[in-house]
């Protein structure tokens, strides 16, 4: 690596040829980063906020990171980090964790998608937070279970049970006993696969 001002430059270079920055690694994990950060907080604006915070302690903290390892794996470490840290402190804010608040504020979904997408966020959140974490990592951001493993400070066979167990648990949450249950109804499909020729 050389020095170019402050910034660290490897001598890595990436598709385009052009040098493997710091920077350009960061931002191309943003948008893993964001959705990450959304399924922990449940809101954008709060997740947008995590996202610049776990950014800000990246950047300062640069010189720690090894260019060439996964940068994916240790900014999810910091975000991860950083939710539990601000949730720890928002000790003494009003809790919905029933959902009752929300509930009220809500708008019913106009599509099937919608709703079914609703019925997954409340079971997601229904599971306990190891479980949550552990299927959001494996299955919605695509981490292995060793990057999960490592993110989360736990055994990879510690890592595989808790998914396990979230899996199973959504399923029952959900009462989704196979494939049929997935997509839309028997009425609506009858709908869409009729053939109206006039």
């Amino acid at each position: 690596m050389r020095k170019k001002g402050r910034a660290l430059v490897a001598e890595n270079k990436d598709v385009t040829g052009e040098p493997t920055t710091f920077k350009r690694e960061m931002l191309a994990t943003l948008p893993s980063l964001r959705a990450f950060a959304v399924s922990l907080t449940g809101k954008h604006d709060k997740a947008d906020d995590l996202v610049q915070d776990t950014v800000m302690k990246a950047w300062a903290k640069q010189s720690s990171f090894e260019m060439g390892t996964n940068i994916k794996a240790w900014l999810f470490t910091i975000l991860r980090n950083e939710f539990y840290s601000q949730m720890r402190k928002r000790g003494r804010e009003v809790q919905d964790s029933d959902g009752a608040f929300t509930e009220r504020l809500s708008v019913h979904p106009a599509q099937y998608g919608s709703m079914d997408m609703q019925d997954f966020k409340k079971a997601l959140a229904q599971l306990p937070d190891d479980q949550r974490e552990a299927v959001i990592l494996i299955g919605a951001s695509g981490f292995s279970y060793e990057e999960a493993a490592e993110i989360c400070s736990c055994a990879i066979g510690t890592m595989k049970s808790r998914v396990s167990r979230a899996r199973t648990r959504l399923q029952d949450i959900l009462q989704v006993t196979g494939e049929a249950d997935y997509g839309p109804d028997a009425v609506s499909t009858q709908v869409t696969t009729h053939n109206h020729s006039f």
